[in-house]
């Protein structure tokens, strides 16, 4: 066993204990002390938003319904996206740049929640941490590889609270399938199939090749962020983004740290040493390929092979997305759904099998029968505040007291070992350069990454073909890094 994979253990016992002892713990608020309505300045969470339409309005809205929550200052690159926001907090200061408004207000704010395009978490996050402010990120934790490991490494450094935002990592469902998984009930874990009905939004697209004037309202450059530059399309903002590989993850990015939660969080498992993949939605015209270089695939399939980090073999997992689903296990009854509309995860162990929809919502043993036998005891502490005002009340105990559910600590590997699949996703897509153009239907060879990769978890590197690693850390423009 590495050092990383002892780290990785370490971690789990650390993060369980206090748990488990923050789980009796409850701060109590000054205004219970200090008089109905009353709450003292020490006792108040000055939280910033970055993003803060859409998801972002809900992320802060969610926040403040603790009282111990003040929303000083917001940020929006789109300013029609920022009218809620504003309105519901017109004391908080307004900025395009989330880099002048925690300068401006670095003594000011406590805390900062980023609710962005995926390339643009990891560059704000840290901005945040190296001013010593915690921070709550959406899910995806970040863009690319490389950036996971170092936000991991940055809360340690500057010792900040951090939580990200995948909600499902705070629910009793998860927890009570650990407890089914630990006390044996499916014994040995070796198989385990993951999917989404994501992309709900359009992928396998053509990049524009038209110039569209850019809204008055969007400060065009500041969206594009670390991003390479391009003109202004509606095709990218505010929502699709998710489909551009510049700017999204996919449907991986969006749902696996949903759906793959109880994987990583279950499983002895730290980070895959294989990946493959295939993919559709690369449509032909007149025999000739269409060519998305911007945009993921209509669909994927996604194998993962994780080594136990008690040495013990290893776990297959497969990720489907786009419509693909896995065979229904023989034990599911034809009136039994497969996961829930949104997906679904399944455990195959030597004993049986466990099953439970996205975000690790009503685990159940197959055949549904088995729900009779008697259930383990509760031995995961549960979080009945909720992920939002777990993060809000481990701010305020404070890095060394504060216990958050996906921690940097958790959800930086995590997050690393989910963004391995889209390294093989771009990597699949690599074209032969010695394949003629003629010579469309020659095969096997078109494309290049059709292979299996091993990945050198500790160096962050593809070892048996180098093309794929330059999607492990992209190059941010001029005016962007991580320190």
């Amino acid at each position: 066993m590495n050092n990383r994979s002892k780290s990785n253990q370490n971690r789990r016992s650390f993060i369980k204990k206090n748990a488990l002892l923050a789980s009796g713990v409850m701060i109590v608020p000054r205004h219970v002390l200090g008089g109905k309505g009353y709450i003292a300045p020490s006792d108040t969470l000055h939280v910033a938003g970055i993003g803060v339409g859409g998801k972002g309005q809900s992320d802060l809205s969610s926040f403040s319904e603790s009282p111990n929550v003040k929303v000083v200052a917001l940020c929006d690159v789109d300013d029609r996206r920022a009218v809620e926001s504003r309105k519901r907090y017109p004391d908080a200061p307004y900025f395009h740049d989330y880099r002048k408004m925690l300068d401006k207000h670095a003594d000011d704010i406590d805390a900062v929640s980023v609710s962005t395009p995926d390339h643009m978490h990891a560059v704000q996050a840290y901005a945040a941490m190296s001013r010593g402010k915690h921070v709550y990120v959406q899910k995806p934790l970040t863009h690319d590889i490389y950036e996971a490991r170092v936000l991991t490494e940055a809360a340690r450094k500057f010792r900040v609270v951090t939580q990200m935002g995948n909600q499902g990592a705070s629910g009793d469902g998860v927890r009570k399938m650990k407890e089914m998984v630990d006390a044996g009930m499916i014994g040995k874990v070796h198989t385990v199939k993951c999917w989404t009905n994501r992309a709900i939004w359009p992928q396998a697209l053509a990049t524009p090749t038209q110039k569209q004037e850019v809204p008055k309202e969007v400060q065009w450059d500041l969206w594009l962020g670390t991003a390479p530059y391009r003109e202004y399309h509606e095709a990218y903002m505010p929502w699709n983004w998710r489909g551009w590989s510049d700017f999204g993850t996919g449907a991986l990015g969006d749902m696996a740290c949903h759906i793959m939660d109880p994987v990583y969080r279950i499983l002895p498992i730290l980070y895959p040493s294989k990946v493959e993949c295939s993919v559709a939605g690369l449509y032909l015209d007149k025999f000739k390929e269409l060519e998305y270089p911007d945009s993921f695939p209509g669909s994927s399939k996604i194998h993962l092979t994780y080594p136990r980090l008690d040495g013990d073999g290893d776990i297959k997992v497969t990720w489907l997305d786009g419509g693909l689903l896995p065979e229904r296990p023989d034990d599911l009854l034809p009136e039994e759904p497969l996961g829930n509309w949104d997906g679904g995860v399944i455990f195959e162990g030597s004993e049986g099998i466990v099953m439970a929809d996205c975000y690790g919502a009503n685990p159940r043993l197959l055949p549904s029968s088995r729900m009779e036998e008697e259930m383990p005891a509760e031995t995961e502490a549960r979080v009945p505040e909720g992920h939002y005002l777990q993060w809000v009340n481990a701010c305020m105990a404070g890095y060394e007291d504060g216990v958050t559910s996906s921690s940097f600590d958790y959800a930086g590997p995590f997050t690393e070992s989910l963004l391995i699949g889209n390294l093989a996703i771009k990597a699949y897509l690599i074209k032969n350069p010695d394949l003629k153009e003629d010579n469309f239907w020659s095969g096997a060879n078109r494309y290049l990454g059709r292979k299996t990769l091993h990945w050198d978890a500790e160096n962050m590197r593809i070892t048996n073909y180098e093309p794929a690693n330059r999607y492990v850390r992209r190059t941010y423009r001029d005016g962007y890094d991580l320190g």
